[in-house]
Formats: structure tokens, C-alpha cells, sequence
């Protein structure tokens, strides 16, 4: 328990450049007593104290604002930022060395009683306010960007944005200083991939008006007059 503890405040230290001492970390992170609480109550849940478990996973909602099913599995050094409105399933599954942000919910979309929520693997990161929901698997080292919400699985080391989520680049760079992406994505990187398209759309759209008014102007120099498309005449239904 307290190697645990030792591990998930040293990720902290590693991750956040506002944390300045081990003893900050313990005394003000929130994410760091909703994830100690939740051992405790995951190892209740296990030996079959259900009801007690549940009571202190709603205590520990109620001390972080982080809501964390007892049955949920947390691996090593999870490190929870800022944490307020987190909210993790029953049968939720968390690697080793996966950030989180606020307002991520890793949730399901059945009501059976069987796997319904993500497996995170290890070294993902979820920006703020993404939405993980279903049984399926997020891939080692993939990110997922702020406001996300995904759908379905995403390979390792993949970047997702967007609602729904798609894979967008460039792919994550292992050490450096591009090796942590804070939120999940990096400046330049976070625009839905939709979007983007119909940027280029807009864009090429502009270069072709120009054009048009260049060749006109050049018509006009001419003294030729402009040549305009004839009107396709429309056809009735069944002529």
C-alpha cells in the first residue's frame, strides 16, 4: 500500500510541472486520495464487503469529486490531474502509467451485467472532458484529446479528437519533449479531423475564385466578352 503510494506521488512529480514537493502532492491532490481510497475499497469489493465498499467509494466521491466504482481495476502509478468530475466504471480497466484529467468518464453503453467499460493499457493518457464508453480496448501509449468521445477501439500509440473520435497525427514521440502530451494532445494537434477537412475544402474554394476573377479581368482587357455556362434545362419526372 504505501509502495503504492510512493509510486503515485512520484508520477505526479513527473507529470505536473506545478507540483514542487512530495509533501504538496500528499496534502493537495486530490486524484492522488481518490486512487489510495479506492484501493482500499477495491480490496473490500474483492473479499466480498459490497455494500462497504460501495459507502466508501461514495465517500471518496464526496471528499475528491472523483467517482470511482470499488470493482474497477487501477493498475501502478495512475496519476488523476485536477480531477474533479472523473467518473470510472465497475468494470473499468486501468494500465500502469495512465493520466487522467478532469471530467473523463470511462463508461458503458449496456446494461448487462457482464464487461460493459474500457480496458485502458498502459501509458494512455485522457485529456479533459474525453468520453471512453464501451468494452473495448484503448491501445498502449495511445492518447485521446480533450472532449473526445470514443466509440470504439483505438490502436496503440494512435492519437484520437472528435465526436466521434478519429485518428489524427503526427503519432506520439517517445522521450524528448514531445514525449508527454499534457491534455492528451499537443498544440496544432487537437482539431477534429472533420474540421480540418473542410478548412482545406474553404481554402481551395478562396484559390478558385481568385483565379475565376484573374481570367475575367484578363477577358475584359481583351474587350471579349465573358462566356457564361447555358442553364441545363429541367426534365420532368418520367419524360
Amino acid at each position: 500500500m504505501f509502495k503504492a503510494l510512493k509510486e503515485d506521488v512520484e508520477a505526479v512529480l513527473a507529470r505536473d510541472p506545478a507540483a514542487r514537493s512530495r509533501l504538496e502532492v500528499l496534502l493537495c491532490y486530490p486524484g492522488i486520495h481518490a486512487v489510495a481510497l479506492h484501493r482500499i475499497a477495491h480490496a473490500l469489493w474483492r473479499r466480498g464487503f459490497l455494500l462497504l465498499a460501495r459507502w466508501l467509494s461514495a465517500v471518496n466521491r464526496f471528499l475528491t469529486g472523483i467517482e470511482i466504482h470499488p470493482g474497477a481495476k487501477i493498475g501502478r502509478r495512475c496519476f488523476i490531474d485536477h480531477g474533479m468530475g472523473v467518473v470510472i466504471g465497475e468494470t473499468a480497466e486501468i494500465g500502469d502509467d495512465v493520466t487522467i484529467y478532469q471530467g473523463v468518464t470511462l463508461g458503458g453503453v449496456s446494461l448487462d451485467r457482464r464487461k460493459r467499460h474500457p480496458t485502458i493499457e498502459d501509458g494512455v493518457v485522457i485529456g479533459a472532458g474525453a468520453a471512453v464508453l464501451g468494452p473495448f480496448t484503448v491501445g498502449k501509449g495511445a492518447r485521446i484529446g480533450s472532449n473526445a468521445v470514443v466509440v470504439k477501439e483505438v490502436p496503440p500509440g494512435v492519437t484520437v479528437v472528435g465526436i466521434p473520435a478519429k485518428p489524427v497525427g503526427p503519432q506520439p514521440v517517445e522521450g524528448g519533449e514531445r514525449g508527454f502530451p499534457a491534455y492528451g494532445t499537443w498544440p496544432g494537434v487537437a482539431a477534429d479531423p472533420v474540421s480540418r477537412a473542410l478548412e482545406r475544402v474553404c481554402v481551395q474554394l478562396e484559390e478558385l475564385e481568385a483565379r475565376l476573377q484573374e481570367l475575367e479581368s484578363r477577358l475584359a482587357e481583351r474587350g471579349e466578352p465573358e462566356k457564361r455556362a447555358e442553364p441545363v434545362p429541367l426534365r420532368k419526372v418520367g419524360s
